[in-house]
């Protein structure tokens, strides 16, 4: 394990931004997280973990330590007669874990498919897609508290997931490095295809689900065919979070917006953040190096050399004008540096 000073980030986060580190170091096991804590460059300067790189937005070179996480393996823990449990280390990369249990069949996170980012990363913001959230299947998570090194399991309960939310997002951030996650599966089948994007694919490719594969490629399909890729073009995935209202805010929008799309999801009301950007004339517009994607307003786009303090200004513009048009706010859900 080595430590590097001024070390460049431009190839280890999705917007392309160029920005240094003054400490990095890449951690490839446990013990090399262990010894980690006990050095004086971490435990006296201010640090963030890498995984992916794609959930966050440097704006300025960053004046601590980062840590990419490449801690991987994933094993079958238990099986069940009608479920098993798959461990999975934190620095293993979303999707392949998401390929790995289709593969062998195994349903509880097809619909979550394509997701860019670590294992890691995937409780601390309670990553959900199609449908699905993954607290729909965690089981726990494994996670050492950085100041004495302990390590401390959590149940889901514990995590508190939320709407891309978790303990380890608010009460607890900064505190925890997330070492590993069980997730429960199914055995059986246990398809969740009542998302409507999801269902009008389904249908309109006529394809009858018969494995998580089958929803996995489907999903898969319908990401590629809307986000760009990061390697063409510099992006964070979807940079705002929905935005929840009350039944009387949802009337209000309806009575001005007949066109307004909304769904209900356990009780709550969301208003898809895209919508929003698209209704106060976001989508595709471009500001010098920046822009909202053509395609999918969520997603902001750097289109070579920006800075990060340029996304965020444009993050910020469209903020104050969703704001203005509806009296929302948003959101981001990008970890913002």
């Amino acid at each position: 394990m080595e430590i590097k000073e001024n070390y460049n980030l431009l190839e280890l986060n999705t917007f392309g931004i160029e920005v240094s580190a003054r400490y990095f170091v890449e951690i490839e096991k446990e013990s090399d997280l262990l010894a980690l804590f006990q050095m004086s460059e971490f435990k006296n300067n201010p640090r963030i973990f890498l995984g992916g790189g794609s959930n966050v937005l440097f704006t300025k070179d960053f004046p601590g330590m980062v840590i990419l996480n490449k801690v991987k393996g994933i094993e079958m823990v238990e099986d069940f007669p009608e479920t098993v449990i798959v461990r999975s280390l934190g620095g293993e990369q979303w999707n392949d874990l998401v390929l790995f249990v289709v593969e062998r069949g195994y349903w509880g996170i097809e619909n979550l498919s394509l997701i860019p980012g670590t294992v890691g990363a995937a409780p601390m913001q309670n990553i959900g897609a199609y449908g699905v959230e993954i607290k729909d299947t965690l089981l726990n998570v494994e996670a050492y508290d950085m100041g004495t090194g302990e390590k401390r399991i959590f149940t889901k309960e514990e995590c508190e997931p939320g709407y891309r939310e978790s303990i380890f997002k608010n009460k607890l951030k900064g505190k925890y490095f997330i070492y590993a996650i069980s997730l429960v599966l199914s055995k059986k089948e246990k398809k969740n295809t009542t998302y409507k994007v999801l269902s009008e694919y389904l249908e309109k490719n006529n394809i009858e689900v018969k494995s998580p594969k089958d929803i996995s490629e489907a999903v898969a399909s319908i990401r590629r065919s809307k986000l760009p890729d990061p390697k063409v073009i510099g992006n964070a995935g979807s940079f705002f979070k929905n935005v929840f209202v009350s039944d009387a805010k949802l009337q209000e929008l309806k009575d001005k917006y007949p066109d307004i799309h909304f769904f209900e999801e356990e009780g709550s009301i969301k208003i898809p953040a895209g919508w929003l950007i698209e209704k106060a004339g976001w989508k595709g517009k471009r500001l010098g190096r920046v822009g909202v994607h053509e395609k999918q307003a969520l997603v902001l786009v750097n289109y070579g050399e920006a800075t990060g303090g340029e996304v965020l200004e444009l993050a910020r513009n469209i903020i104050l004008e969703v704001k203005e048009k509806f009296n929302l706010e948003l959101q981001p859900e990008v970890n913002i540096v």
